[in-house]
């Protein structure tokens, strides 16, 4: 399985060979460099990390900045792992880098971003709460998410709030995984790869694409 991380450009649309329109989104993916690979006999596990847009020295801590000098490379903003099976055999090496071209035999991609953040919101917002009844008594609790907890709901488990209710909260800036998008095209020379659909996070943030793992 191949993974790559990138930022998102922004979207657009493109033609298919069938005349048909299609609303694609742009990824500049890589190229990335192996800052590390990890093993079950120095580390516990097998992993390889990557890293991706050069970032200045004195933005970083000394032991990033000595990890990255272990590899060859400057220090990255955008760093992450890839894990690997117990018993796979790593074909990279630190320093190594990697592009799109790792995508040249899928069709399938999965793209992993944060969405955008919205602040505090309430049920109706979050969670599409119907709200309560606009008249028969109701007063200033119109959009107001109601019980929350009781005895007489839940008998023998406690009246404790449960674990996983729906409340208001913050809104998104969440770990969002996009799965199954078509791979639309790639270029190499640009590091450009263009899927189709919408892919989590604004334009500009930083996402994880990979080959689909169910298709």
């Amino acid at each position: 399985m191949a993974m790559l991380l990138g930022r998102k450009v922004g979207v657009t649309q493109v033609y298919a060979e069938s005349g048909e329109m299609l609303p694609v989104t742009v990824i500049q993916a890589g190229p990335c460099v192996v800052t590390q690979v990890k093993t079950t006999q120095t580390d516990g596990y097998n992993a390889v990390q990557l890293g991706f847009d050069d970032v200045k020295a004195c933005r970083r801590k000394k032991p990033q900045i000595g990890s990255a000098k272990k590899a060859n490379t400057t220090p990255k903003r955008f760093v992450r792992e890839m894990r690997l099976a117990d018993d796979a055999k790593c074909e990279y090496k630190p320093g190594d880098s990697i592009t799109v071209g790792v995508f040249a035999d899928d069709k399938l991609v999965d793209v992993i971003g944060t969405s955008k953040g919205k602040g505090y919101a309430g049920v109706m917002k979050r969670h599409g709460f119907g709200g309560f009844p606009a008249s028969h008594g109701t007063e200033r609790k119109h959009r107001s998410s109601g019980s929350i907890a009781s005895f007489a709901t839940d008998r023998g488990h406690s009246g404790k709030l449960k674990k996983g209710k729906k409340m208001a909260g913050h809104m998104g800036n969440c770990r969002v995984t996009g799965k199954n998008h078509e791979l639309v095209a790639i270029d190499q020379d640009k590091n450009i790869v263009v899927v189709k659909g919408t892919v989590p996070g604004p334009s500009g943030g930083y996402c994880i694409v990979r080959t689909a793992k169910k298709t």
